[in-house]
């Protein structure tokens, strides 16, 4: 049994090299109206560059922990999805450190969860622009305004976000412990990557909830400055962009007819439909997508796509990956 009354919250936190950043992300958890969380930072820094931090604040309920051996970037941000429990937690979420909540992340998302009937809330976080620097600021715009509305998703429904843009941001996600669907990829490839597989891997009702009550940070250059890189830029793009074109292709493939009929116009999603279309083009599916970006543009595509098929690759752990979920689906469906 946990400690903790009912209702416990554990937050985990992957970070590296920013304590200032690390800093603010924690101070939004102590600002919580939802007072029963317990935090787990996990810091891939090898001269533990977050202790200081975490002993400066002195909260009892953030835990400090050093990466033995150094996991580095995506693998850090992974083992914070996995299925594990060890506080005996009711609810789950991921804050990497360059991200902050608003103060009724968890107090709204335990609420949702309990209205609307599901385990997984995908919560909208407003975009942090010039991350990191004197000129970082707060937009007006969420990461979901440009993909999802408001509402209940059947699982299918869900995964079809992943023809329309990226689907899950990590950041978003907050789940119960009764939730099926699992969230930690178990495999190295990139941080990116790795919230398309989250999307795929949906396999139960997500409440998607649009306003925003957290921040992501626009920091590109930063995101892969703990990477293990181990091929060239051109190399990892071909990869991704394949992995990403075989995931939508799956979605396709089980996607019913009326959904594909109705996927360029459907107002589930809100990413403007020559974005789809391009998408979709890349992907080498079946719908008709000239009308909406031209018979040209729409060759192109098809051109760029065939590239994509003919010189990216697809490991033999992506494989593993798609047919253990895809395994999972079935179970779920019989069930």
């Amino acid at each position: 049994m946990s400690e903790y009354q009912s209702g416990l919250v554990h937050i985990r936190t992957p970070t590296y090299r920013r304590p200032e950043a690390l800093r603010r992300a924690l101070y939004s958890m102590v600002d919580q109206t939802w007072p029963h969380w317990i935090c787990d930072v996990y810091d891939d820094d090898p001269d533990r560059a977050a202790e200081a931090v975490v002993a400066e604040i002195g909260d009892a309920r953030i835990h400090y922990h050093a990466n033995s051996p150094q996991r580095f970037a995506s693998r850090n941000i992974d083992q914070c999805f996995a299925a594990s429990n060890p506080h005996g937690a009711d609810y789950f979420c991921v804050v990497e450190d360059d991200n902050f909540l608003l103060r009724d992340f968890c107090a709204a998302n335990i609420a949702l969860l309990d209205e609307q009937g599901v385990e997984i809330v995908l919560r909208n976080q407003l975009f942090e622009y010039a991350s990191g620097t004197a000129d970082a600021r707060l937009g007006e715009d969420g990461v979901l305004d440009a993909l999802f509305t408001e509402g209940r998703y059947e699982a299918d429904a869900f995964r079809l976000s992943l023809l329309a843009g990226i689907g899950v941001s990590n950041g978003g996600l907050f789940w119960s412990r009764h939730a099926v669907s699992p969230l930690e990829i178990q495999y190295s490839c990139t941080a990116t990557l790795q919230e398309y597989l989250r999307t795929y891997s949906i396999s139960e009702p997500v409440y998607v909830a649009m306003e925003p009550l957290a921040v992501w940070a626009e920091n590109g250059a930063g995101t892969t400055r703990n990477a293990e890189l181990d091929a060239s830029y051109l190399r990892r793009e071909l990869d991704l962009k394949r992995a990403i074109q075989d995931l939508r292709r799956r979605v396709w493939d089980d996607a019913t007819s009326a959904q594909r009929d109705r996927f360029l116009t459907d107002p589930l999603f809100t990413t403007p439909t020559d974005i789809r279309a391009t998408h979709a083009g890349k992907a080498l599916l079946s719908p008709p997508i000239s009308r909406h970006v031209g018979g040209g543009e729409a060759l192109k595509l098809r051109m760029r796509g065939l590239t994509i098929r003919m010189l990216g690759r697809l490991t033999p752990e992506f494989h593993d990956f798609v047919v253990s979920r895809d395994r999972l689906r079935r179970m779920a469906s019989i069930a």
